[in-house]
């Protein structure tokens, strides 16, 4: 388990914060407004700004056509999938409970990389994943009654975290000998097209102009989701194991269902409180310093 530097926590921490209360953002920005086109919009006003701080860092765009062929398959796994099943799945789920079912993601990145990968975990790690899952299950505890009338939108989120798990996995081992930066730039763009596509496709009818308060999520999803998050997200998947990336941001989920709670109303109970504990110890298990042994 490899532990974190004092620079990555300081990512995470910011990451946590700006992806944690955007579930209820998104939940208000696609409530009376067309999903996938509020994806597209958000992605489209992000790439400029990802694109002016690849020039500030003096960051190259340029990815060898020979790598072309697995920034297509990271795309999709990571991005893809997630992007499209998730926006559509939080307009018949609750903010709250949509984080929680996208972020079973870590579950799935360990058992992924066991079973497919060949990964051997510390017991540390597994008792990570146990409490994160454990967690997940008390904070769905008093949705099920009302989730089996929502099959879709469960099966979209599960499905979505998955793949995304799949996605971190394959971040992890890429070959492709270029900077996150520029390929989380590429990466942007291809799902960009992507989600405009869709939008075209199955929502041009129900185009309008946004209000001003879709607009103000729209902003935020695109400077701080897609200019910042998504990137330092992929940068995390990329230099960290892929457990020790994916227990690290557990504590998303439980800052979606308390944003949730606070800001849309939705109602919170001991479970989303026995939770937090377990999340806790989730993470833990990932930024706790492990004992060396002198020689």
């Amino acid at each position: 388990m490899q532990a974190l530097s004092r620079r990555q926590l300081a990512i995470l921490a910011l990451l946590t914060l700006v992806w944690g209360i955007n579930w209820p953002i998104m939940k208000f920005g696609v409530t009376g407004f067309p999903a996938l086109s509020f994806r597209s919009l958000c992605m489209w006003l992000g790439l400029p700004v990802l694109a002016l701080f690849l020039v500030a860092r003096r960051v190259p765009f340029v990815i060898g056509r020979e790598h072309w062929r697995e920034l297509g398959w990271l795309t999709v796994f990571n991005m893809f999938f997630w992007h499209t099943l998730a926006i559509l799945a939080i307009q018949t789920l609750s903010s709250g409970r949509a984080a929680i079912l996208g972020y079973t993601m870590p579950v799935f990145s360990a058992l992924i990389g066991a079973a497919w990968f060949g990964q051997r975990l510390p017991h540390r790690a597994w008792g990570g994943v146990a409490a994160a899952a454990l967690g997940v299950v008390l904070l769905l505890w008093h949705e099920l009654s009302t989730l089996s009338g929502k099959p879709l939108g469960v099966a979209m989120m599960l499905v979505a975290a998955a793949t995304w798990a799949l996605g971190t996995q394959l971040m992890r081992r890429t070959r492709i000998p270029h900077p996150t930066l520029a390929i989380s730039f590429w990466m942007t763009v291809f799902t960009t097209l992507w989600m405009s596509l869709l939008a075209l496709l199955f929502e041009r009818d129900a185009w309008a102009w946004p209000t001003l308060p879709v607009w103000g999520a729209i902003v935020y999803n695109a400077v701080g989701v897609f200019a910042f998050a998504q990137v330092a997200w992929l940068m995390l998947a990329r230099d960290l194991p892929p457990i020790a990336s994916s227990l690290s941001v557990m504590f998303i989920p439980v800052l979606g269902v308390f944003s949730g709670a606070w800001w849309l109303g939705e109602v919170l109970h001991w479970q989303d409180w026995a939770a937090v504990a377990l999340v806790m110890v989730a993470i833990a298990t990932v930024l706790w310093p492990q004992r060396t042994v002198g020689p």
